[in-house]
């Protein structure tokens, strides 16, 4: 129950925290900057926390504990790849279909260059 618990409260804060973000950075504008911003952030965040939590050892304790809060229930309610799927699609649907490919497979790719540079980042800073 207090794994539930943990990725529960994680979760509500990170949705919070990007409605926030999204609700400035999206204003009516026909690229989805928001999305954008907090999937290639969460990707480096959650590449950076992993692998320092891997460095430092068993996952018992407080590193199980950050892992489910941070990991699982912030990043996890914060990074929104469905919503990633809904604009694309939008994108595409509304004749914008270079923006839309771009958009989607931009996305991707600056989260995997995001998601490796925060596993370089915690290598580089955590021993």
């Amino acid at each position: 129950m207090r794994s539930f618990a943990l990725v529960a409260l994680g979760g509500a804060a990170g949705t919070l925290t990007r409605f926030a973000v999204t609700d400035r950075l999206d204003d009516g504008q026909l690229f989805p900057a928001g999305t954008f911003a907090v999937n290639v952030a969460g990707s480096f965040v959650l590449g950076a926390l992993l692998a320092a939590l891997i460095l430092r050892g068993d996952d018992r304790g407080s590193g199980r504990t950050l892992r489910l809060l941070a990991g699982t229930g912030f990043l996890g309610g914060f990074t929104t790849y469905s919503a990633l799927a809904v604009q694309t699609h939008a994108l595409l649907r509304g004749d914008h279909v270079a923006l839309g490919l771009t958009y989607a497979v931009g996305s991707v790719v600056a989260g995997l260059v995001a998601a490796g540079a925060g596993i370089a980042a915690a290598r580089a800073t955590v021993r």
